[in-house]
């Protein structure tokens, strides 16, 4: 496991680079490499790539709450041999249900993948030439998503302008994410650290009380799962990751946030954060 960058929330390259090194100290032959976009936000993939190729590393990049976003005039689901995103209905482009996608340019893995998500089929659907899913996206949940794909564009922009709001507005209170001047980012999530000491329990109880809904995205970072007890990780420790998991949280955010709405959230967090410390 890779830690954080303190500023974007995304893998940080000096990590990423330890983690391999402590891997292969451990015995271990680094084989591939996870790059997260969080909250919509593209990895500093000029800086990861390189790393993860040198160590001979093939690359997935995790667009599940970026896709639509650009980094230096790219496309995320560019950035890796393989890209993930989801249409959870949480997400930026969202269906009704359950649904996702996956992007290569290699044709091998895409006939692989193409027979994994029908059971494993050959060039027969009847012959199964290896163990795979039933991973269709069902023809409503395809329909859907192409309406809202024709508005995506415009939603993304509206994203946009509801999160520099937020950060105009909230910088020097809280830890507004980065700034994103030389990227396109999809905001799933608009999620700030709160000062240390904020009981952040307190808070989002007196902002539910004044009807604000708050979500933490995520209380505890994978490498302290159970799932994943005893696993490798930076050597030098999981600080960032760590930090931020105790102090984040999520503001309501979505493209049809109206200016008095945005307002008010903004009031009401900036007038109760001095009360819960």
């Amino acid at each position: 496991f890779v830690d954080i960058d303190a500023a974007t929330w995304n893998m940080d390259a000096g990590s990423l680079a330890r983690a391999i090194d402590g891997a292969k100290a451990g015995g271990l032959t680094p084989r591939g490499a996870v790059i997260v976009d969080i909250f919509g936000r593209p990895a500093d993939y000029d800086a990861l790539l390189p790393i993860a190729r040198d160590a001979g590393c093939w690359i997935i990049a995790d667009c599940a709450q970026s896709f639509g976003a650009r980094t230096q005039g790219r496309s995320v689901v560019g950035m890796g041999d393989i890209a993930t995103t989801s249409f959870f209905p949480a997400k930026p482009l969202g269906c009704y249900g359950d649904g996702g996608a996956l992007f290569t340019t290699n044709p091998d893995h895409d006939a692989h993948l193409r027979s994994l998500r029908v059971h494993g089929k050959g060039t027969d659907k009847y012959d199964n030439v290896r163990i795979g899913l039933n991973s269709r996206l069902d023809t409503l949940q395809a329909a859907i998503l192409l309406e809202k794909l024709a508005v995506f564009a415009d939603e993304i922009e509206a994203r946009e302008r509801v999160a520099k709001r937020y950060t105009a507005a909230l910088t020097g209170i809280v830890q507004t994410p980065a700034p994103s001047n030389d990227l396109t980012c999809t905001w799933a999530q608009y999620s700030v650290v709160l000062p240390e000491g904020t009981d952040r329990k307190a808070l989002q109880l007196k902002l539910h009380d004044k009807g604000i809904p708050t979500a933490i995205y995520y209380a505890k970072p994978l490498h302290l799962q159970t799932a994943f007890e005893g696993a490798l990780s930076d050597p030098e420790g999981m600080t960032v990751s760590e930090t931020v998991a105790d102090r984040v949280l999520a503001l309501p955010m979505h493209p049809y946030l109206g200016e008095a709405d945005q307002d008010g959230i903004i009031a009401a967090l900036t007038g109760t954060l001095g009360t819960v410390s």
